[in-house]
């Protein structure tokens, strides 16, 4: 196919840019930390004053009624993302017409369109055509409120330590409730152990996450063979793998991000028990994939309560769930209850 002005072919995809050309993919390393130094009172003015950019990743397939809801939900953000990323994963029910017709000659969307890959091939389409600080994820059928961007924006500016924040989300449509993991912002610190250990799952359904690209990079760097493992719930690579590779997590509530509930939601209507199964043992392999990669083994649960120690104001369920990690070491009795009563004494302390 013959290339023209904003639009060519890579890797079986027509790839529409209606903004900027995007650069190279983010580079997988973790930068380094920061130095400890003397600085004038500009240089001071100036860190204060860093915004972090965004970019918006939407991914969707045969959700032609729904996904113009999701894509102005993100254009009309208070606090503008860098880029707004719509990955159509070969729909069939004219739902990439509809984007071309409505968005292609918009310059601030980016429009992949290609085959049927399912959700994880989508998401790494996108975060590959992503070139900002911080990536967040939308589902085409899902919305956010117009304070969204500006509330994760406050956190992710003044925390360059925290890598991923997730947020609660607004049931609506077919029910309406919200879902949280806690009342209050939590800052979980590290989640590796916990998660190894106890499949632990510190995040949310895919419309309220995000992390800094060198995260999403490294998270969604699978091989080829799990894009069909991972057609559908592809959340729990993001999730699972930032945990475990060792994201600093924060949970940040904002009420900002509504979750639709009606009868197409691949995860949400299907929560059979032998559904619940299989996706249980799907989850525990994939968290074993990553830990592989780093070398993580049973042993690190040794350090169960050095990873406690990271969370300044654990949740007392959180602290539970250390207590009885460090009660699973295989040591004498004794010395398990010691550190065991550390911990219970540090989270009754500092709960939150």
């Amino acid at each position: 196919m013959a290339n023209t002005a904003g639009i060519r072919q890579r890797s079986g995809e027509l790839i529409v840019r209606t903004g900027n050309d995007i650069g190279s993919e983010a580079v997988l390393e973790r930068p380094p930390p920061t130095t400890v130094c003397r600085t004038t009172v500009g240089e001071k003015r100036a860190a204060k004053a860093h915004t972090t950019a965004f970019a918006v990743v939407i991914t969707s397939y045969n959700y032609r009624d729904f996904v113009v809801e999701a894509v102005e939900s993100a254009l009309a953000q208070s606090r503008r993302p860098a880029q707004v990323i719509v990955v159509d994963d070969g729909s069939t029910d004219g739902s990439d017409r509809l984007l071309h017709e409505r968005y292609g000659g918009d310059e601030r969307i980016t429009l992949i369109t290609g085959v049927n890959g399912g959700q994880l091939s989508a998401f790494q389409r996108g975060v590959n055509a992503a070139d900002a600080e911080v990536i967040c994820f939308l589902d085409s059928d899902d919305r956010w409120e117009p304070e969204y961007l500006a509330q994760l924006g406050a956190l992710y500016d003044a925390r360059a330590d925290v890598d991923f924040v997730f947020s609660d989300l607004q049931l609506f449509d077919q029910q309406d409730r919200v879902m949280r993991f806690h009342h209050n912002a939590v800052d979980l610190g590290y989640t590796a152990i916990s998660t190894y250990v106890l499949t632990q799952w510190y995040g949310a359904p895919t419309s309220a996450l995000s992390m800094r690209a060198a995260w999403a990079q490294q998270a969604l760097d699978l091989p080829e063979s799990f894009q069909r493992i991972w057609r559908l719930s592809a959340d729990n690579c993001l999730v699972f793998g930032c945990s475990v590779l060792g994201a600093h997590k924060y949970y940040l509530p904002t009420g900002c991000v509504g979750y639709r509930i009606h009868g197409k939601n691949g995860w949400w209507s299907n929560q059979s028990a032998k559904i619940e199964y299989t996706n249980k043992m799907m989850s525990s392999a994939l968290i074993r994939h990553y830990a592989q990669r780093i070398g993580l083994g049973p042993e690190c649960i040794e350090f169960s309560k050095l990873e406690f120690m990271t969370k300044p104001r654990p949740p007392w369920r959180e602290t539970k769930r250390y207590v009885r990690l460090v009660m699973m070491r295989k040591v004498s009795p004794w010395r398990n209850w010691e550190r065991a009563l550390t911990v219970f004494r540090r989270g009754w302390k500092l709960r939150g």
